[in-house]
């Protein structure tokens, strides 16, 4: 099982949570941020569940075409297709009395919805190409960082699905919601790489860089952190001196950063707080649509390069132009 690094009381209310949800054999969503750590939340309810010692079997939804994904999760029959030869075990047999984690739930299209709701209903299902019908025993984790509600009500998840896989919902906490937890991880990457590099020691962050750790947003969460300070060791190298700068931006000419948030410092003993929204989810979504709206301008409403620019997917950034209504200048890419 995946080590978790931590002491945040955000993050402990998600492993109790998992741990409390890891015995009950149900369909679970994992939600969260990219770089939250959706898998390894999926990877724990499979090792701390009586399927423990099953196939924990993962499949990314947005890294396949539909046609490919199909084959993949239900597998096929010789004949089913050109240059299909042999039959072939779908990810679904494969995890046969364990766990399979469906990442990027959200990008599966339609049809295959269909098909996954009747595994879960009726747990069998036939091979691409095949008459014979196949009984699995799965249980399903998956994981998303799509509004899936508002998707299924514009008629872009189906809705029976999402009830079925919501037994619970695990909400992983983004990275400035983690207090110190920051700094824990930003030294444990540290000491991994400076020891996979062949330094004899890490000599540590000095003051400038751990204020600096509080005052980006980390749109990115535990991946970017990480990517960051392994680029911040790198660029300094081993001379024996505290490493002194972030990278947190390696394209010297461009702007990559959202508009900044709040630095995560504690406010002052009876501190007000004028600047809390009244509606939390109205004020999300109205800075999302901001933040959508800016990377369209800058890309010139080209969705693919929108897309690659705030590290979504295709189909991601699609689904998020319908839901804000900023279809109305965007052109074919």
């Amino acid at each position: 099982m995946q080590t978790v690094i931590g002491e945040s009381q955000a993050l402990n209310t998600a492993l109790d949570h998992i741990s409390n949800l890891a015995g009950i054999d149900r369909p679970i969503l994992v939600a969260g941020e990219r770089g939250t750590g959706k898998e390894i939340a999926a990877n724990r309810l499979h090792f701390l569940s009586s399927r423990w010692q099953g196939p924990f079997i993962k499949l990314n939804c947005a890294s396949l075409p539909e046609n490919l994904l199909d084959s993949e999760l239900f597998g096929y029959e010789p004949g089913a297709f050109t240059g299909a030869r042999r039959s072939h075990e779908g990810r679904f047999e494969r995890a046969d009395q364990g766990t399979l984690f469906l990442d990027e739930l959200g990008t599966m299209p339609l049809a295959l919805q269909e098909k996954l709701l009747r595994v879960l209903e009726y747990g069998e299902l036939e091979r691409i190409g095949g008459s014979q019908t196949i009984k699995v025993d799965v249980r399903i984790v998956a994981a998303t960082n799509a509004d899936l509600p508002a998707m299924a009500s514009k008629g872009e998840f189906r809705w029976d699905l999402l009830d079925r896989l919501t037994f619970d919902v695990v909400n992983m906490p983004p990275l400035r919601a983690r207090d110190n937890d920051i700094t824990l991880l930003a030294e444990h990457f540290a000491v991994r790489f400076a020891a996979e590099s062949g330094w004899h020691h890490f000599p540590g962050f000095s003051s400038q860089v751990k204020s600096e750790f509080y005052q980006y947003t980390w749109p990115g969460n535990v991946r970017e952190l990480r990517n960051v300070i392994e680029r911040s060791l790198h660029r300094q190298g081993e001379d024996g001196d505290e490493i002194a700068s972030l990278i947190i931006n390696p394209w010297p000419d461009a702007q990559l950063n959202p508009p900044e948030m709040p630095p995560l410092t504690a406010p002052p003993k009876g501190a007000s707080f004028p600047h809390l929204p009244s509606d939390l989810r109205a004020a999300l979504d109205q800075q999302e649509a901001s933040w959508l709206e800016q990377a369209l301008e800058q890309t010139a409403h080209n969705q693919k390069q929108a897309a690659e620019l705030l590290g979504l997917t295709y189909d991601q950034i699609r689904g998020l132009t319908r839901k804000h209504g900023l279809r109305r200048r965007s052109t074919r890419n």
